[in-house]
């Protein structure tokens, strides 16, 4: 039985780096452990209960992501234009939706630069460096 993780008193916080890693770590392949890193980066949508809940389960004693789950809320989880489109993003990585590329017309400089990364990663090559160019 899966059950999702959500957040009860203040002592059971959730430690966000900890699960970003954990997601990534129990991250099925190579799609959904670039979509993990990306949210374990942009930290704001991780942050957010309703994300959590839609997306995380503990299988088998071990934290993971269920993306269809998370697909099916994202339109009833109240989030902002921006990280709607950059979830959507995200989710496009693991074959989930479909989302068009101009959605990164609607990120801001930090979330466009994750996405980046995630799109490199994705692709199997870090070697590319991202950043400003002169």
């Amino acid at each position: 039985m899966t059950t999702p993780q959500t957040r009860g008193a203040p002592e059971d916080e959730v430690d966000l780096p900890q699960l970003g890693e954990l997601l990534v770590a129990s991250a099925k392949n190579d799609r959904d452990r670039a979509a993990a890193q990306a949210l374990a980066e942009e930290e704001t949508l991780l942050a957010h209960d309703g994300v959590r809940r839609a997306l995380v389960v503990k299988e088998g004693g071990r934290m993971t992501a269920v993306w269809e789950r998370l697909m099916g809320r994202l339109y009833t989880l109240g989030l902002d234009d921006q990280q709607r489109a950059f979830l959507g993003l995200v989710l496009s990585m693991v074959g989930i939706g479909q989302v068009s590329l101009t959605a990164v017309e609607s990120l801001d400089e930090r979330r466009l630069i994750i996405m980046q990364r995630a799109i490199l990663r994705l692709a199997g090559n870090d070697r590319i460096a991202v950043g400003t160019r002169l």
